[in-house]
């Protein structure tokens, strides 16, 4: 994975939005898209509760070329762009076909480019999707804009109601369409998986490295999107060709693995390791107090496999005769790459992690803004893998050494 294109996702935590209106608190693409995300998850379990089959490899890979076509795109507002789709269609393809040849320079995977590609065109309306496909793509447009709505929801106290007005009744209609979907119903209604979301959504407010100032300020819960959609590229890399449940649990463990925080708060690593006993104490402390106040909001038809993702997060990992057990790299490729044993690639989640706080801290270091704590952190994180490491196939030191050039 080029640096270049890890740093051009990465654009995503400076991408404001509702920029014409009040905003109590940073609003920024990559937070939006992890909601979105969220949202998805829970809309789409309740389908599967009703038996509906589901292409969570199309909406993963659909989140990342969302999100890349919206980086590229930032300065032209949504209302419009529909309105280049509706009244000049020819121009609205051309427009996306130009999105897709920014990329060219930074993706070298041609399999990747070309489900890009795929992605693109169908955004015109030009390709055939299978009935998993559209039962995910259904899903992916409500959870895009009923994440909008959310994000006006929470801007709404501090801006005028005549501000507000039109829009939410846009918003509103749009989702009239999606009416379908249990999950959005009780979302909408505010019942249980509103209240889980909203606990979601504090880890928008909690702002990582917050002990230092940093160029962007990037949120827990946009940290956990970019390592989920880095640990999708990574896994690209693997030597391995994975399940399909192992692409699907460990997109969804990085998208998960701070969740805990939603009620501790971050504590951030050095404090976490100040005694050789705190880590244990503290991950013992996050595992009581998320059994007490965030699992009695999930529904049980996934409240298991969410457990699943955020205990033991950074552990290879599977499921066999119905308890979790950590494995090695090489058992979980040579005995437990099937659906059947829930895979999971914990250390390359962590690998993932890691390479996002060093993100954080070069991107803020390069812009000036930079302190001890992101000096030493850089630092630390790039002589963790050295030369010749390798985290579950990938050779993690050549990719941080692309951050000593």
């Amino acid at each position: 994975m080029k640096k270049e294109f890890a740093l051009k996702i990465f654009e995503a935590f400076s991408i404001e939005r509702w920029t014409d209106l009040v905003r109590p608190f940073e609003v920024v693409e990559m937070d939006k898209e992890a909601e979105k995300m969220v949202v998805a998850y829970i809309i789409a379990k309740f389908e599967e509760s009703r038996g509906v089959k589901i292409d969570w490899e199309w909406m993963i890979y659909a989140s990342l070329f969302h999100l890349l076509r919206k980086i590229q795109l930032c300065d032209i507002k949504a209302p419009v762009q529909t309105l280049i789709k509706q009244n000049f269609p020819e121009e609205y393809v051309k427009l996306n076909r130009w999105v897709l040849e920014q990329y060219r320079p930074y993706i070298d995977d041609d399999d990747l480019y070309a489900k890009f590609s795929t992605y693109i065109e169908s955004l015109g309306g030009n390709c055939v999707l299978s009935e998993e496909q559209k039962a995910a793509l259904h899903i992916f447009k409500a959870a895009h804009r009923y994440s909008t709505l959310r994000e006006l929801e929470m801007i709404s106290p501090v801006n005028e109601s005549d501000r507000m007005e039109k829009i939410r009744r846009e918003l509103n209609a749009q989702l009239q369409g999606f009416l379908d979907l249990r999950g959005l119903q009780l979302l909408m209604t505010k019942q249980k998986p509103y209240e889980f979301l909203m606990r979601i959504e504090q880890l928008r407010f909690q702002t990582r490295w917050n002990q230092t100032p940093r160029v962007p300020a990037t949120s827990v819960l946009g940290h956990c999107f970019f390592v989920a959609v880095l640990t999708l590229l990574l896994m690209r890399e693997s030597p391995v060709k994975m399940c399909s449940r192992r692409i699907y649990n460990n997109f969804f463990s990085a998208l998960f693995h701070d969740l805990p925080e939603s009620v501790t708060r971050d504590i951030i690593s050095p404090v976490k390791q100040a005694t050789d006993g705190l880590p244990e104490i503290v991950k013992k402390i996050e595992d009581q107090i998320v059994a007490s106040e965030l699992v009695p909001l999930m529904e049980d038809f996934y409240k298991n496999e969410i457990l699943y993702f955020t205990s033991n997060e950074f552990d290879n990992r599977v499921i066999f005769d119905e308890k979790g057990f950590s494995v090695s790299f090489e058992k979980l490729n040579a005995d437990y790459n099937y659906d059947e044993f829930e895979p999971v690639d914990g250390k390359l989640v962590r690998l993932a992690d890691h390479y996002s706080a060093l993100i954080e801290a070069d991107v803020s270091i390069h812009h000036g803004i930079t302190s001890r704590h992101l000096e030493d952190g850089r630092t630390n994180l790039i002589n963790s893998y050295g030369t010749g490491t390798y985290i579950n196939g990938i050779d993690a030191g050549s990719l941080f050494s692309q951050f000593l050039q």
